[in-house]
């Protein structure tokens, strides 16, 4: 009888000890998307239920008319962006505004790199990216300064090898069940009625609508050129302070619809390129071809 009350009394211990002893991590254990905020051995958890996927939004510091902070655009990209990454698991990189505005020179605050530092600085962040595990990279803009530099920048990956793909997302706001806008859609480009709003549910702590009428957004057209003929100095001839539209008709109901449709375009994306098993062989597949192109088919 003494043998099986001691053969009990220990199997009691142990199961309290048991119970007491740290259990692994659940699949399903909370990760922060937030890359600065994930300790060593969650970041390598996180790499793998992102499935390797992973978010740049990419903003700017720059001018938005008297009513909106200086980073606006970095502020709302990575609303847009986390909240997507709660939606389908992504890794979030931090904060990066190192983009294309150098037609907001003239306006303080304005931070604007060189062109080669942008491409040099964006390359090294992306390879830093990979070399990290984040092999599907998507470039989220935020910032209409850069619609020409990211598509450039995804293009020139094919100029060296590499093992990791970067797509890049455009700003996805707007479209089917819009709420009716206040102000001309035409010139609502820049800290107008629509990304005021945005900013009103992503940041509504810095949106000043009080300010917003102290300078015109209005269309200046000093510039008189055929269409299809570009030149740099095209934003500055129309807008010359840094502001396009009208942001004191601003509204929440528009800003949740933006929001939400930015979210939801972003959630997909990364959806879609979760799901992409075709982009990196092709492009390993261009790699090769391209070290003796007179062996390619013709």
């Amino acid at each position: 009888m003494h043998k099986t009350l001691l053969i009990s009394i220990n199997a009691f211990c142990a199961s309290i000890l048991w119970a007491q002893a740290p259990s692994p991590p659940s699949p399903q254990t909370k990760l922060s998307v937030h890359w600065d905020e994930l300790t060593a051995a969650d970041f390598k958890d996180a790499i793998a239920r992102a499935q390797g996927t992973c978010l740049l939004p990419f903003g700017i510091l720059e001018k938005h008319g008297a009513h909106l902070p200086l980073g606006n655009d970095l502020l709302n990209v990575r609303y847009a962006a986390l909240n997507a990454a709660q939606q389908e698991y992504a890794i979030v990189f931090p904060e990066y505004y190192f983009g294309q505005i150098f037609e907001a020179k003239h306006q303080p605050g304005t931070v604007a790199y060189s062109r080669r530092l942008q491409l040099d600085l964006l390359q090294e962040t992306t390879d830093e990216m990979a070399r990290n595990g984040c092999k599907k990279i998507i470039i989220v803009n935020g910032h209409g300064g850069n619609n020409s530099l990211l598509p450039f920048f995804a293009q020139t990956q094919l100029d060296t090898p590499h093992d990791y793909v970067v797509y890049v997302l455009g700003i996805t706001r707007g479209g089917p069940g819009e709420p009716k806008h206040k102000s001309n859609p035409a010139t609502d480009m820049h800290a107008g009625e629509s990304e005021t709003s945005m900013s009103m549910i992503a940041r509504p702590d810095l949106v000043h609508l009080d300010r917003a009428p102290q300078e015109s957004g209005a269309d200046q057209a000093r510039l008189k050129l055929p269409d299809g003929l570009y030149t740099g100095i095209w934003w500055y001839a129309r807008f010359p302070n840094h502001y396009a539209g009208e942001g004191a008709v601003a509204s929440r109901e528009l800003g949740e619809f933006e929001a939400k449709t930015w979210i939801n375009g972003i959630t997909q994306a990364i959806r879609a390129v979760k799901a992409d098993q075709e982009s990196l062989r092709l492009q390993n597949e261009f790699y090769e071809r391209s070290k003796h192109p007179l062996d390619t088919p013709q």
